[in-house]
């Protein structure tokens, strides 16, 4: 039995779905373990993983959705059909749920762009997919099960005592037709009941069965709950305990933990970025004479989920730069921190080290081995290597799906 499991390593949109795409071709099993409806699209094809795995590309890979995610009913059904449209098969027989998962209610989207309003400036920059708000109503107890839906008085209840309580909360700002989403589960009721599994017992048979196990992670390390760069962060376990937990995995079973670095740095959402380009009102650099990499963001991630090797992603985006700028330090008053710190006050009187090495100047795009690289390219691969401590394994050189070099 072999699990592997992807991780971002950085703050999102490191485009792990290409990394998955390639391993579930030989799994048996393709699994989400948290988070909700907003897992990235498999780069360089027309289909959109939000909340399903993107396993199912693969027609002989079973896929499972973990107790620890925040499911939308709607939002299944309709992927499941847009990927079926656009000529996947059986898309309907290769997808099970677990029944422990947190439904994420049509409220719980009203009540996340009223929580940002409330918030003004200091809004999260959430995906106003109700993710926030659902994990809100599971860690207070109040959520409702996928189990519950069975239970139609049971469910009516507790989405009455949800409503009636946000209700309170907004008054009229609070816009939510609750007879129309208690109506709707009338048919789900009936539609989901195929997919439901007991989500323990699944995947306690799953790893007995010796099977090859795929593990998508959703958002990236540093949008942690924990972890991440709080508050502007996401509202789930994005670590490897989050996958853990979240599947019922043994450890002992996990066979590679990859975390996927884009070979610039970016973030998905608001909130602090040291390496952003402050001077020219951007994220981050995409056109021009550099571009920048945050290593002390990478290292500090693999301090956390001990990864047995990366995947740098979209190294051919930096075909064009002179020079590449590395942050390699924070420092504070002349000291340098230890570690990504937790306190934003001063995360904002840092001062960037940066290193920088010259780039290449020379298309990588679809090159198919390392040797294929130039130098200056394999120069800053192997920089970042020995800076984090752990092996670059897969390096993706394009959009297209067969765009990865593999090293031994």
């Amino acid at each position: 039995m072999t699990i592997d499991v992807i991780l971002g390593a950085q703050w999102g949109d490191e485009g792990k779905g290409k990394l998955v795409d390639i391993q579930s071709r030989e799994a048996q099993l393709c699994c989400r373990a948290a988070g909700g409806s907003n897992a990235g699209p498999v780069d360089g094809v027309s289909y959109s993983f939000h909340l399903l795995p993107s396993g199912l590309m693969n027609p002989q890979c079973m896929n499972f959705i973990g107790s620890g995610v925040v499911f939308h009913i709607p939002t299944f059904f309709s992927e499941l059909k847009e990927l079926e449209e656009k000529g996947l098969t059986a898309v309907h027989d290769r997808i099970l749920v677990s029944d422990r998962v947190n439904v994420l209610l049509d409220m719980h989207m009203a009540v996340d762009g009223l929580e940002e309003q409330e918030l003004g400036d200091a809004a999260i920059g959430t995906t106003r997919r109700g993710i926030g708000p659902c994990y809100q109503t599971s860690r207070a107890r109040t959520g409702i099960k996928l189990t519950d839906i069975f239970y139609p008085e049971l469910f009516e209840e507790k989405v009455k005592r949800l409503a009636a309580g946000y209700q309170k909360r907004f008054g009229e700002l609070f816009k939510y037709d609750i007879k129309a989403e208690l109506a709707s589960f009338e048919d789900y009721r009936k539609t989901m009941r195929k997919y439901v599994v007991d989500g323990v017992s699944f995947m306690t048979s799953a790893q007995q069965k010796d099977m090859k196990i795929v593990v998508e992670g959703a958002n990236a390390l540093m949008l942690d709950v924990d972890y991440g760069s709080y508050p502007f962060v996401t509202s789930s376990s994005t670590t490897l305990a989050g996958i853990i937990g979240g599947l019922t995995l043994n450890p002992k079973n996990i066979s590679e933990t990859v975390g996927v670095v884009k070979a610039y740095t970016t973030r998905v959402g608001w909130g602090a970025f040291k390496t952003e380009d402050t001077e020219e009102c951007d994220w981050y650099q995409t056109s021009g004479d550099w571009a920048r990499m945050d290593l002390v963001v990478v290292k500090y991630s693999n301090s956390i989920n001990y990864y047995t090797s990366l995947n740098l992603t979209k190294l051919d985006v930096l075909d064009t730069f002179e020079t590449i700028k590395i942050a390699i330090a924070y420092k504070v008053d002349g000291q340098e921190l230890d570690s990504y710190p937790a306190d934003l006050k001063i995360l904002e009187q840092v001062e960037v080290v940066y290193h920088e090495m010259p780039g290449w100047q020379t298309p990588t795009t679809n090159a198919k081995t390392y040797d294929d690289l130039p130098k200056k390219a394999r120069d800053y691969v192997e920089y970042i290597e020995t800076f984090v401590g752990v092996k670059i394994k897969y390096i993706g050189t394009g959009p297209d799906r067969e765009a990865m070099i593999q090293r031994a």
